[in-house]
Formats: C-alpha cells, sequence, structure tokens
C-alpha cells in the first residue's frame, strides 16, 4: 500500500477596505450583550461555534449551488467564517449584527466574548499538533501604512484569532501585491502563490485567512488497482476517470431521508471524510434536505463492514466573489458605504471593496510503500457491498464535529 494524501489549501482574501434571502433567524436587535452567563462548561463555546459553522455551511452551499447548477463546487466554512467572525471585532451597528446574523449567530443566545471565544478554541484545535495530518490555520491583515488599526482591535485579533498585522504600502501596488503573495505561499507551503492579481492601490484594509490541510488515510488505496473507469456527470454524459479501489472493512450505510449512501473515511490524526452518494436522480433531493441535524447523524448511520469501494481520484480549485454570495444571504452594509468598521481604526468611512475566496482540494496517491502488515485485515466471510462513486456526489471533511470543507463533485476531471 501507497499512502495516499489529500491535500486542502485554501486561502479567503477580502481585498480592500475603502469604506433577500435570509436562511437564518428572523432580524435580532444589535445586542453587543458582553456579559458572560454564569459557570458553564469550558468547551461550550466552542461547541456552539462550531454548529454556527455548520448551519452556515449550509446556507452558504445551498447558494453557490443555486447558482451553479451543473458545476463542482468546493469551499471552507470554516475558513471563511473565521474571517468576518475576525472582522466582527472592528465592526459596529447594523454592519455587526448583519454579519453576525448570517454566521448563524443569535445575540440573545451568545455573546460576543462568547464567540471569539469559541473561535479561539477552534483555532487551538485546528493548529495542534497531530500525528500523520498537517493542519494549519491563520489569519493576517495587510494594513495602509497611514492607518493606525487601534491597539484594542490588534490585540483582539491577536488573542482570539491568532491573528497578525502588517503595515504595507498599497500605492506601490505592483510590490505590495509581490509581498502579500509571497506571505501567503510561505503559510500555504506553496501551494497556492498567485493568490493576488491586479491589486487595488486604493485598498486600506487587506484581510487574508488561509487553511492548509494534507492528510493520510488510515486505510489507503493501492495505487496498483487504480484504473480508468466511467464517470457518468449527468444522464447522458460519460467521461474517463482514475478510478481507485479498496476492498475490506469501511464504515458505510444508507441514509434514508436523503436517499443517499454515506461513506466515511478516516484520516490519520482525528479527522475523517463523508462521500455522500445520492440514488440515481437524487441529487436535487438531498441538496434540499441537507442540514446540520442529518449531517450529525451520518456518524450513527454507518458501521464496519465488508464493502468494495470505487473513489475517483480528483483535483478541485474553488474561486468565489464571496461579496456577491454574501450580500444576497444579508451580509450588505459592510461593502457599501453604510459600512460601519469603526473598532478597526476609529473611523466609520471604510468599506470592503472585494472579497475573495479560493479553496483546492487535491486527493492523489503519495509517500513511501507502507509496510506490509498494513495491508492484511480479516473479511468476514460475506458477500460484500459494492459502493461506485461514479455519479455527482458530496464530499465533507470534518474534525471534531466542525466542517473544515464542504464540496460537490460533479466532473472529477474538472479543476475548477
Amino acid at each position: 500500500y501507497r499512502n495516499m494524501k489529500i491535500l486542502f489549501f485554501l486561502c479567503l482574501l477580502i481585498v480592500g477596505l475603502h469604506s433577500n434571502s435570509y436562511c437564518y433567524e428572523p432580524n435580532h436587535p444589535a445586542v453587543r450583550n458582553q456579559n458572560q452567563r454564569g459557570p458553564e462548561n469550558l468547551n461550550m463555546p466552542q461547541q456552539a461555534v462550531g454548529n454556527s459553522v455548520c448551519r452556515f455551511a449550509c446556507c452558504f452551499y445551498k447558494e453557490i449551488s443555486s447558482r451553479e447548477n451543473n458545476g463542482n463546487i468546493f469551499f471552507s466554512p470554516l475558513s471563511i467564517s473565521t474571517a468576518f467572525a475576525m472582522l466582527t471585532l472592528g465592526a459596529r451597528t447594523d454592519t455587526l449584527t448583519q454579519i453576525l446574523r448570517v454566521l448563524s449567530f443569535n445575540p440573545s443566545e451568545i455573546s460576543e466574548n462568547e464567540i471569539h471565544e469559541g473561535y479561539r478554541q477552534l483555532m487551538q484545535m485546528v493548529n495542534r499538533k497531530n500525528e500523520g495530518l498537517q493542519l494549519n490555520m491563520g489569519n493576517v491583515l495587510f494594513v495602509l501604512e497611514q492607518l493606525k488599526p487601534q491597539d484594542k482591535f490588534l490585540n483582539n485579533i491577536r488573542n482570539f484569532y491568532e491573528g497578525e498585522a502588517y503595515p504595507m504600502n498599497f500605492k506601490r501596488a505592483d510590490q505590495a501585491q509581490i509581498k502579500i503573495n509571497e506571505y501567503v505561499a510561505g503559510r500555504t507551503n506553496g501551494k497556492i502563490k498567485d493568490l493576488i492579481s491586479n491589486l487595488d492601490p486604493l485598498t486600506e484594509i487587506l484581510l487574508i485567512s488561509y487553511i492548509y490541510f494534507n492528510a493520510e488515510w488510515e486505510k489507503p488505496f493501492d495505487p496498483k488497482y487504480t484504473k480508468k473507469n466511467k464517470f457518468f456527470v449527468n444522464g447522458n454524459k460519460a467521461v474517463e476517470v482514475p478510478m481507485m479501489f479498496g476492498m475490506g472493512q469501511f464504515k458505510h450505510g444508507y441514509d434514508e431521508q436523503l436517499s443517499s449512501t454515506v461513506v466515511q473515511m478516516d484520516y490519520k490524526g482525528g479527522a475523517s471524510a463523508f462521500f455522500i452518494l445520492p440514488d440515481q436522480g437524487r441529487m436535487r433531493k438531498l441538496e434540499k434536505r441537507l442540514s446540520c441535524e442529518r449531517m450529525s447523524r451520518w456518524r450513527t448511520v454507518v458501521s464496519k463492514s465488508s464493502a468494495n469501494l470505487y473513489l475517483p481520484k480528483f483535483t478541485l480549485y474553488g474561486t468565489y466573489n464571496l461579496k456577491n454570495i454574501l450580500y444576497k444571504m444579508g451580509i450588505m452594509d459592510v461593502f457599501t458605504d453604510k459600512a460601519d468598521l469603526s473598532g478597526i481604526t476609529g473611523q466609520p468611512q471604510h468599506r470592503i471593496s472585494q472579497a475573495i475566496h479560493k479553496a483546492v482540494v487535491k486527493v492523489d496517491e503519495t509517500g513511501t510503500e507502507a509496510a506490509a502488515a498494513t495491508g492484511m485485515e480479516i473479511v468476514p466471510m460475506s458477500v460484500p457491498a459494492t459502493i461506485t462513486f461514479n455519479r455527482p456526489f458530496l464530499m465533507v471533511i470534518t474534525m471534531e464535529n466542525t466542517i473544515l470543507f464542504m464540496g460537490k463533485i460533479v466532473n472529477p476531471l474538472k479543476k475548477d
């Protein structure tokens, strides 16, 4: 067996602070509730934030899939959510209310302190060292030299989000672009080299959130069984893809409510991938009914039993203009002259001019030969189920019940 590695690297980029339809609760008043409530479980904020990231993931996915009917989808809800939560440290009035609502927080149920503490705990969980798994996530602000971010804001982004802030001369846009791209390349192990192009010299503040994931399967595929096979993009069109094959004990099951087969594959280091294959013609039903409640039940839907598994190799690049998507979802003021980000610079007249999210997923077989013992597995004398991912399916990557990545593979050969 060779190790099979899966790489996810993602950058979320919010360019330039110059200055419908809700998937959520109705409007909540802009309560700046900073009071901690009674003694609570120390992990409660992380759980609450993890739940909100899940709700945001479902809403964001539904918004994208309604726009991109037949395309691949891939994004990190955790990275997008973290970047905008960090922004709330400097947001005020309606700007703050809209961001919290779209991130699925109800100010009457959770204080802002608890929200930021929850993200702090998630950042710690994501960035701790794990055997066989590389996962790095961070946030950085590049600020126009003449603008002086407030000390309180800088301390808060450092303490809660492991965030950093650097002065930048955006007027020399070419030089600024090179420096920023070098920074991002360094933090993503060189996987994202040219994140920014055509940087606007009028940019005042640039916020970048990045996540890099490189993990090995607990149960790797053997490359010698990978063969070309048909993948049915839709009813009429088929493409030839490299299809991996694994046999033995796999965690799998059937979700009746979603009319879908669910396969859970674990990584070394504690992360898991769920591959969800809807029955023929049931993708719309799956997407419509997708919810956090359903996803939380997948761990109980699956159980270990004998299976022959066919899964395509694929690489996806997801690039999204967040400004359009989030505006439609209800984050409006931060992109217009109504923006109030006075908690960052002390002045309210700055807005976000652009927000770009970039994610990459690569599934490949790399690494050295594993020890022979890893190939030995006791298979019970039963007829194995055959599970073939040869038509569009969904993919969700989780760690400690938090959604790191979410995607839809419609055509494994299309990279974007």
